[in-house]
């Protein structure tokens, strides 16, 4: 199973970016499986929340939350700290959304607000941080999470996510 921790604020679009991944890998296969879902407190704009991503081959049955996981996601750097590396697999990634540059081989940073201000007008980076995971992770391309988005989002919305989501991928390389 690969598992995929989110971290982002209310309003950031964490756990629409954690559904959207479970649906393009589900998507792929009848063989395939995934499970999202949030964690959050006091439901607010702004405040801190985690999403899950499960994914496998096999049923996921196991609702728990992930305590190590093999990609840990920041949509807002600001929540970023060395204690992400304790959430973090051995062999784990982190991805984040965020200026700066790190020296640390284990996390990938891409300025997703530069994207989502061209693309998107507005500083959500969910479907900017699907793209750029897709080039980290081989279990997913970019049409697999472009058929996700055009069959789970707005049509007003789509081919905007879409771009900002193939932009991304470009970004890295």
């Amino acid at each position: 199973m690969t598992e995929i921790l989110w971290h982002g604020r209310g309003g950031q679009g964490a756990f629409t970016a954690a559904r959207l991944l479970g649906a393009a890998y589900a998507m792929k296969s009848e063989n395939n499986f995934a499970l999202a879902f949030p964690s959050f407190g006091p439901e607010r704009r702004g405040a801190p929340i985690r999403a899950f991503t499960k994914l496998s081959e096999h049923l996921v049955s196991d609702r728990s939350e992930i305590s190590k996981a093999d990609y840990s996601i920041f949509l807002d750097d600001t929540l970023f700290s060395e204690q992400a590396f304790s959430e973090l697999k051995d062999n784990g990634i982190i991805l984040i959304n965020s200026k700066k540059q790190f020296s640390d081989k284990r996390i990938k940073a891409i300025d997703g607000y530069k994207i989502s201000e061209e693309f998107l007008k507005v500083p959500i980076v969910n479907t900017i941080m699907l793209g750029a995971f897709s080039v980290f992770y081989d279990g997913i391309s970019e049409d697999d999470i472009e058929r996700a988005i055009s069959e789970n989002m707005p049509e007003k919305i789509r081919q905007k996510n879409i771009s900002a989501m193939k932009a991304a991928g470009k970004e890295l390389f």
